[in-house]
Order: structure tokens, then sequence, then C-alpha cells
């Protein structure tokens, strides 16, 4: 029996050194490469990434884009107005959280979808 363990022992062990020798070689593979890879973006500048917001596509988005943009312009204009035309801080304040509670509103009554 213990001749049997010192086998199966051995064998565990010589895996293990394989498996030690393989994770040495990819960790000098993979030093070399940031080696290489630090040198070279040493010389050359970085590219600069965009990144791209992924949106929906679809007659559906493009009229919802369309309509949000809309009121988004439209509640811009009450505060340009509210802003020239209000003298008094605490009236242009009153317009600016009237009109912001009031988009929820004007979605409902005029992009019900519903019908």
């Amino acid at each position: 029996m213990s001749k049997e363990r010192a086998r199966r022992r051995a064998e565990r062990e010589a895996e293990r050194e394989r498996l030690a020798a393989a994770r040495a070689v990819r960790e000098a593979r993979a030093a070399r490469r940031r080696e290489l890879r630090g040198r070279v973006t040493a010389v050359l500048p970085r590219p600069v990434r965009v990144a791209r917001v992924a949106r929906q596509q679809g007659r559906l988005a493009r009229r919802r884009r369309t309509e949000n943009g809309v009121l988004a312009l439209l509640w811009f204009i009450v505060q340009v107005l509210a802003w020239l035309l209000l003298d008094g801080w605490m009236a242009r304040l009153g317009v600016l959280i009237f009109s912001t509670l009031l988009i929820p509103v004007l979605v409902t009554i005029v992009f019900d979808r519903r019908s």
C-alpha cells in the first residue's frame, strides 16, 4: 500500500512541477509582451478611443427621441422666457418647479400611446 501511495504522490508532484513550468512560461511570455508594449507605447501616441453609446434604432425609437427633444426644447424656452420676463427670483423658481412637474403630465396627455 505504501508503494502505491508513494507512486501517486510522485505523480502528483510531477504534475505540479509540469503545471508550474507551464505557468512560468506563460508569465515570462506575458512579461515580454508587457515590456514590448511599454516600449511601443512610449514611442507612439495612444489612439483616442471614442466611446459609442448603443441606442435603439427604428421608427419608434426615432419618434421617442424627437418627442423628448421637443419637450426639452419647450422646457428650455419656458425657462428663458421666465428669466427674461420675470423680475423676482421666487417667480423664476416657481416657474422652474412648475414646469418640471408639468412635464410628465404633458407627456401623458400629448403623447399617450394607449389609444
